[in-house]
Order: C-alpha cells, then sequence, then structure tokens
C-alpha cells in the first residue's frame, strides 16, 4: 500500500480562510498565510488552497496571496479556483504553486487538462470533481461554480474521462457530506478510486479519526482532505497520523 496523504483545504473567501456546511453557511478560519505557514509545521503532507468564489465571481484567482503562501511552505501546494487558460496554469505555478487544480473549467472546457498536461506534465494538473447523490439513487451528478450549477453528468463517467484527458490526480469532495462531519461518502470515493488509476483525494465529511481510516481503506482513497476539523484544532495531523500509523494504514510521520 502506498503512503497515504493527510491535506488540510485553505476555502477563501475575500481574504480569508473559510468553512461552510454544503458549500453554504460560510464561518471565518483565519487568515490563509498563517494557516498555511501552521500546517507546514503541524506536518500535513500537502496544503490545497481553493479561491471558493473566482469561479462564479468569474475572476482569476488572488495571485499575491498565492505568492505569499507559497513562500511560507514547503510541502506540495495546490492552488485552484478561476483558473481557465494555459497563462493562468503558468502563472500560478511561477509563483510557487506546485499542482494547479480546475473545476468548472475543466468541465466547459476539457481540452484545457490535456493542453495543461502536455505543457506542464500530469503531475500538476488536479481535476476537482463535486458530486452530489442524484434524488433517485441511481449515482452521482457533477456541479460548477462552487456546486452552483447541476451540468447533469455522472461523476464516474467524468472522473474516467478527465484521467483519459490527461488528469494526474482527482480532488473528489462530496457536497452530500460536506462539513457535516458524519464521514465521507464511502461509496462515491471507491466507485471513483475503481474506476480510474491515478490517486483520488477524499474530501467532504470528515468528523473524527475513523473517518479518515474508512475513507482510505474501504474507500481506496489515496489521500484525505479535511478542513473545519482542522481549522478549528478539533484534531491534530500528527495524532491522526499515529492514530492511522497504528491502524496499519501507511502515512508520513
Amino acid at each position: 500500500m502506498h503512503t497515504k496523504r493527510i491535506i488540510p483545504c485553505l476555502d477563501v473567501n475575500n481574504n480569508r480562510v473559510v468553512k461552510g456546511t454544503n458549500f453554504i453557511h460560510l464561518r471565518d478560519a483565519g487568515n490563509p498565510v498563517e494557516v498555511a505557514k501552521a500546517y507546514n509545521a503541524a506536518g500535513a503532507d500537502e496544503l490545497v488552497f481553493l479561491d471558493i468564489t473566482a469561479s462564479s465571481d468569474r475572476r482569476k484567482t488572488v495571485v499575491d496571496m498565492v505568492r505569499d503562501v507559497a513562500a511560507q511552505v514547503f510541502i506540495p501546494f495546490t492552488v485552484g479556483g478561476g483558473i481557465r487558460t494555459i497563462e493562468d496554469f503558468r502563472l500560478l505555478l511561477r509563483e510557487g504553486a506546485d499542482k494547479i487544480s480546475i473545476n468548472s473549467s475543466a468541465i466547459m472546457n476539457p481540452n484545457l487538462i490535456s493542453d495543461a498536461a502536455d505543457k506542464f506534465g500530469s503531475q500538476c494538473v488536479v481535476v476537482a470533481i463535486d458530486a452530489k447523490r442524484r434524488i433517485d439513487g441511481s449515482g452521482w451528478s457533477i456541479y460548477k461554480n462552487g456546486g452552483r450549477v447541476d451540468m447533469h453528468m455522472d461523476a464516474v463517467e467524468w472522473a474516467m474521462k478527465v484521467q483519459q484527458l490527461g488528469a494526474g490526480e482527482i480532488l473528489l469532495t462530496s457536497m452530500d457530506c460536506d462539513g457535516v462531519k458524519q464521514g465521507y461518502d464511502i461509496e462515491l470515493t471507491r466507485s471513483i478510486a475503481e474506476h480510474v488509476s491515478i490517486p483520488v483525494i477524499a474530501s467532504g465529511g470528515a468528523g473524527a479519526e475513523e473517518h479518515f481510516y474508512d475513507v482510505l481503506t474501504d474507500g481506496k482513497a489515496d489521500a484525505a482532505l479535511a478542513a473545519s476539523l482542522f481549522h478549528y484544532h478539533e484534531l491534530e495531523i500528527m495524532d491522526l497520523k499515529h492514530y492511522l500509523n497504528d491502524k496499519g494504514v501507511p502515512v508520513r510521520i
């Protein structure tokens, strides 16, 4: 089994880290640069920075903040939000991002995935998928613009397509579980992981140590992402890693 990764996520809105429930009801969680610096020291394996309203506001990611965060962290750093062009990729990679996450722009222009992979390498192209279970229970649909627009596209089929186009990783968020703290959507995560060979980062629903264990084993995720649980110190990263290690899950201590 490959080493599993624990990844805090900074959802940024108006230059502040925020956290909500089911993609709404946002509350403040601090200054992005200070929060990032603390996670770097706390043993996080990677860091994800998502400018959560950039796409819906039709603006670009806050470049200055990316530069400031990159100066404080020495772990792989993924940036997403409002990235629409190859030039956007180039700019953010130049400012210190290691990987770029695209969601709405990948849905609207799938060639962006292959173009970016050709130019910068698959390893830095992360496709974020926001998925919600269909009312009839037949599977999951994907959404764009921060969970605002149902694309009526099947999540598993889309995951397979993004891999085919050259994505190096999938950041998979369960909209149903986001912020609820009742556990990750194991069925969704496993369904995606079983249909692709690239790493899947599970997101949405972490509320306790066992939730990470479940998604990294039963859910077949390669990494687990969480936000509020870490932001508000309900769970410390190194405590979580020791727990996982004791249960036989390989992690970097």
